[in-house]
């Protein structure tokens, strides 16, 4: 029986890193998460039982209702390879061997692919013809393309990453709801490999940890970091008109980390960090210009982990060729889950001649909620070392707060999905107190001492604060903005303390109404319009999801004060 575009369920499902689930209804994400969340295993891998069980719970869905089941990839590893690093540790002999054995991978493609479709029998119960499996960066770009609020309309899809079903690289058109590729960058020519590498070599954890090397990059000497430029340089290229990266030289970049290690040797750790993150500005926007010359398409939408890098993506805002921007919010792979739902979905409304109807993402308030009664159980773990009070106006209270120097975690309504905290699982502070980072870092957060906060600003203000002169839409975190010099001194602790750039949350009201009118009371009553933003978790863990979670938090750090629902809690002392 072919349903109509109004009755379609789709369960999009993850099991690589950073594993997730989503619920698409008609065109629409109801629900994603990730199953660290649930796990409380910071990125965590493989099925993500937890979180297919906890979307289909949040929308009311049974099984038997589920139209359709996108399964992002067409290859993942199983959980135990992502437990150690000791792979990434390769060079050109490797690479070798690995050549020499293609045809293994190829059988192990096939196999894990039957096993991983398995696992999802197993647990579903469902008939196997459901399964769709959609390519890793066709998923990627569809998340970008569907999310984004030009769907209707001709734009260019670039997607970028480290790697997946041996690519790193896409640029697609997207046109009247159809997606058409036109190139793509084989995994061995991967800028996103290179940065991975590179976040390993200094003593950090690839995929997680490359935001470090971002901070890191502003203090770096300029004539240091284009010695270590140098040795990158010698890597990849992307070529006059050229639409794709290329290798410079017979070395695969998966296999470039004992190349770098050699010819690193006594150089600055900001050298690399400045020289690392320079080459990857360096070769997207030359991708990209070439791309918007190649196509004539001005309207960008880029997912893929290498567009979590906010300092790139305020650069390819600045472009002249670029008109608009759209970056999928948490675009890496956590994000993949929704994007092959909305590939499954798009294709079949094509297969039946249905328009195709998805809504652009104005907010990821996809997560779990908590009622006060779930809250107030959650309270009765505390013991006398605590106080609880409740408000009627909860934000009135947290804003006077605030200004008193109280740092206060928040926790309401729908958890936020991604990797950026959005208010509802945020720890609030005065960003015009510059000693508030310290005494986050050191009670909570324990970040690298480089690492700058971030801001979340009204919409209506947004403009006395940040430079946004091509007015994007920017409520993710997913873009860097330079800042006026009022912010310099209102923002102090919620900047690049080097560069004075921002990654902010500008926030509409209509997106998250109680969030705007806590920021609210606090502008009335400082004149700032915008609080320090920072995710609510411990050093090394995910963040917070439900009421317990949060109460733990509470109770193993230095954090004061919580505020839960309708509900602020103290520490005595």
């Amino acid at each position: 029986m072919v349903k109509s575009s109004n009755d379609i369920t789709v369960l999009g499902i993850h099991d690589g890193h950073n594993s997730g689930a989503c619920l698409l209804r008609n065109g629409n994400v109801i629900a994603a998460i990730s199953e660290e969340r649930l796990s409380r295993v910071k990125n965590d891998a493989g099925y993500p039982r937890m979180a297919v069980k906890k979307v289909l719970e949040l929308t009311d869905t049974q099984t038997e209702n589920i139209d359709l089941i996108a399964l992002a990839g067409k290859f993942s590893h199983k959980k135990d390879f992502y437990l150690s690093w000791e792979w990434y540790k390769v060079g050109y002999k490797e690479q070798l061997e690995y050549d020499a054995n293609k045809n293994k991978k190829e059988q192990m493609v096939k196999e894990r692919l039957a096993e991983r479709k398995a696992e999802i029998l197993k647990n579903l119960n469902i008939a196997e013809n459901k399964i769709v499996v959609v390519e890793h960066h066709l998923a990627h770009a569809a998340s970008a393309y569907y999310g984004c609020p030009w769907v209707n309309e001709r734009v260019l899809v670039l997607t970028c990453d480290g790697s997946g079903d041996g690519i790193c690289a896409t640029v697609n058109i997207g046109d009247s709801g159809q997606l058409s590729r036109i190139s793509q960058t084989e995994n061995h020519a991967s800028i996103g490999k290179i940065y991975s590498r590179i976040t390993l070599l200094l003593g950090m954890k690839p995929w997680e940890h490359e935001y470090k090397i971002m901070g890191l990059a502003p203090y770096a000497d300029e004539k240091g970091a284009l010695k270590s430029y140098g040795v990158l340089n010698t890597l990849l290229e992307v070529q006059d008109d050229s639409i794709t990266f290329i290798r410079k030289s017979n070395l695969s970049t998966n296999f470039c980390y004992q190349y770098l290690k050699t010819e690193l040797e006594n150089h600055r750790f900001d050298w690399i960090a400045g020289a690392v993150q320079k080459l990857t500005e360096d070769l997207l926007i030359k991708w990209i210009r070439n791309a918007i010359k190649n196509t004539g398409i001005r309207k960008l939408v880029c997912a893929g982990g290498v567009f979590m890098n906010v300092k790139a993506n305020m650069l390819i805002l600045e472009m002249d060729e670029v008109d608009s921007l759209f970056i999928f919010p948490s675009g890496g792979d956590e994000s993949l889950a929704i994007g092959a739902a909305y590939s499954v979905y798009a294709d079949y409304l094509s297969k039946i001649g249905q328009k195709i109807n998805t809504a652009p993402i104005s907010s990821v308030y996809f997560g779990p909620s908590y009622s006060n009664e779930e809250i107030e159980e959650s309270i009765k773990s505390l013991d006398d070392n605590y106080t609880v009070e409740y408000y009627d106006d909860i934000s009135e209270y947290v804003a006077e707060s605030l200004v008193k120097g109280d740092i206060i975690a928040r926790f309401n309504e729908r958890m936020e999905f991604g990797a950026r905290a959005l208010g509802n699982r945020s720890i609030l502070a005065d960003p015009s107190k510059y000693e508030k980072v310290r005494e986050i870092n050191m009670a909570i957060k324990q970040r690298d001492f480089w690492m700058p906060f971030a801001p979340t600003i009204l919409s209506e203000k947004q403009d006395d604060l940040i430079i946004n002169s091509k007015n994007v839409k920017a409520p993710f975190m997913t873009l860097a903005f330079r800042t006026r010099e009022r912010a310099h001194k209102e923002l102090v602790s919620a900047i690049h303390p080097y560069d004075f750039t921002a990654r902010p949350q500008v926030l509409e009201k209509q997106h998250n109404i109680n969030y705007h009118e806590l920021i609210t009371q606090f502008y009335k009553l400082t004149g700032i319009p915008a609080v320090l933003n920072t995710s609510f978790n411990l050093h090394g863990e995910p963040i917070v999801c439900s009421p317990l979670d949060a109460i733990q938090t509470l109770q193993n750090s230095g954090l004061q004060c919580l505020a839960m629902g309708n509900h602020f809690i103290r520490k005595k002392n």
